[in-house]
C-alpha cells in the first residue's frame, strides 16, 4: 500500500484530489481551483504527483474486490495518437459493460492481440463467448489460450464496446491528447477501474437505486483511503 509519510496534507485531501480527477472531466488545473476555493492551497504538480501515486493504490483495491466478471467478453481496439504516432488502445469488456483490462501498444498485429488475450486470461480465467469485430489477427491468440470459447467476429455485434471508447475520447480531448505511452496506459487503467464504481447504468436503476449505489461507491472509496499507510 502506498504510504502517506512525507505528504503534509491529510489522506482526505489527497483523496477527494484524485476522486475528482478521475471521476468528472476536470484537468489538475481545475482539481486545484475546487481545493482553493475550500481554502486548500496546492499546486497542479502536487495534484498530478498524488494522482499518478494514489490512482494505482485505489485501482489495485477495485481489482481486489470486484466480483467475477461475466464469461461473455468484448474486445476491441482504437487508435489513439500520441506526438504524431499512432498507437492502439485495445479494451476489454464484459457482457454487463464493466471493463476488465485496457493496453496501450504499438502494433495491431497477432502477437499484439495475443499478448492482450493473455492478461485477461491471466486475470479472470475461461470465458465462455468473446465478440470482436472482423479483425483476422484475434483468430489465432483466441483459438490457441482460449479453444473452448465461442468466438463471434461480427462488427455489428460489438456496439457495447464502441461506446465503451467515448469516455476515453471525451478524456483525450480535455487534456490536449496524451503526452506519452505510459501517460495514457497508467491514467486510462485507472479512469477505467474508477468509474466503473462509481458510474453505474443509471437509465437502469430507480432513483433509490442509484442512490444506494452511489453510497456504496462512496463507502468503499472511504475504505480504500483508509488502507493508505500513514
Amino acid at each position: 500500500m502506498p504510504s502517506i509519510k512525507g505528504f503534509r496534507f491529510p489522506r482526505a485531501i489527497i483523496s477527494y484530489a484524485v476522486w475528482t480527477y478521475y471521476r468528472f472531466n476536470l484537468s489538475t488545473a481545475d482539481v486545484e481551483d475546487l481545493l482553493a476555493e475550500c481554502g486548500i492551497i496546492v499546486s497542479r504538480e502536487a495534484i498530478r504527483l498524488w494522482v499518478n501515486r494514489f490512482g494505482r493504490h485505489y485501482v489495485d483495491c477495485i481489482r481486489r474486490d470486484r466480483p467475477r466478471p461475466n464469461d461473455k467478453w468484448h474486445m476491441d481496439e482504437v487508435v489513439i495518437t500520441i506526438r504524431g504516432k499512432k498507437l492502439w488502445l485495445r479494451r476489454a469488456i464484459d457482457a454487463d459493460g464493466d471493463v476488465l483490462d485496457i493496453l496501450v501498444q504499438t502494433r495491431r498485429n497477432a502477437m499484439a492481440a495475443k499478448r492482450f488475450f493473455q492478461r485477461l486470461v491471466a486475470q479472470f480465467g475461461e470465458l465462455r463467448v468473446v465478440i470482436t469485430d472482423k479483425l483476422r489477427s484475434y483468430i489465432k491468440p483466441i483459438k490457441t489460450l482460449a479453444p473452448d470459447a465461442e468466438h463471434r467476429a461480427h462488427k455489428g455485434l460489438n456496439n457495447a464496446i464502441e461506446v465503451s471508447h467515448r469516455p476515453t475520447r471525451k478524456r483525450e480531448k480535455i487534456i490536449g491528447r496524451f503526452k506519452s505511452h505510459r501517460q495514457a496506459q497508467r491514467f486510462l487503467s485507472a479512469h477505467d477501474q474508477i468509474n466503473l464504481i462509481f458510474r453505474p447504468r443509471r437509465y437502469q436503476l430507480t432513483a433509490t437505486s442509484y442512490r444506494h449505489a452511489r453510497n456504496d461507491a462512496f463507502s468503499l472509496w472511504a475504505d480504500y483511503t483508509a488502507e493508505m499507510e500513514a
